[in-house]
């Protein structure tokens, strides 16, 4: 599977609710944009970090990861979403199925994910997305996605949606298997959470 995946990491937002680049903060000693890239380079040879930033993370990315300069879109003022960086870095994968992770995620760990990538070879074709489910809906930034729903995401998107929810309202989305274990399972769990504010950062922290 590792040569039939590339993942997508997106680092374009404003952090505005942390009040600080979340990309930027030490985990264990490192910048959190590089750690989820060392996760992802566990499950692929082919990361590529999304952003409008380049200039600022190109010193903090392994060698391996390529950098894909997410564009304005015309007519539109940022920010404009995780939506439309995820659609530019859809357009140069190579590959059947997307890793898409959000630069955000500070348990995130290469093992679990490597677990739900075996879960991929026996999805049905009209499968467009394999991703975690909770009580809010779809976790749309910890999953997998086929590349060839990208016309169907570019038409939205043209349309005026920006919404990763409603996008995959109108998708064949499976949910991801939690694993039976239950030690695994809050993992899992635990692996979804993201660091949105300066509570959420107090937690990892004191984590």
């Amino acid at each position: 599977m590792v040569n039939s995946l590339t993942a997508i990491v997106l680092a374009g937002g404003q952090s505005s609710r942390l009040g600080q680049d979340k990309a930027l903060i030490l985990v264990q000693g490192m910048p959190l944009l590089r750690r989820t890239c060392e996760v992802a380079l566990a499950c692929t040879s082919q990361v590529y970090v999304v952003t409008p930033r380049p200039q600022i993370y190109q010193p903090l990315l392994p060698p391996q990861c390529q950098l894909v300069l997410e564009q304005p879109l015309s007519n539109e003022p940022q920010p404009h979403g995780p939506l439309v960086g995820f659609a530019q870095g859809l357009a140069v994968s190579p590959t059947e199925w997307v890793l898409l992770l959000a630069c955000d995620l500070p348990y995130l760990q290469a093992d679990l994910l490597q677990n739900w990538m075996q879960q991929l070879d026996a999805l049905e074709p009209a499968i467009a997305a394999l991703l975690p489910h909770h009580e809010q809906g779809w976790e749309p930034l910890c999953g997998f996605y086929r590349a060839d729903s990208l016309p169907r995401l570019n038409a939205f998107m043209q349309q005026g949606g920006r919404s990763f929810q409603r996008w995959l309202a109108q998708e064949t989305v499976q949910a991801i298997a939690f694993s039976p274990v239950e030690s695994i399972r809050l993992r899992e769990q635990q692996m979804l959470f993201n660091c949105n504010t300066p509570a959420d950062l107090e937690e990892v922290m004191n984590s």
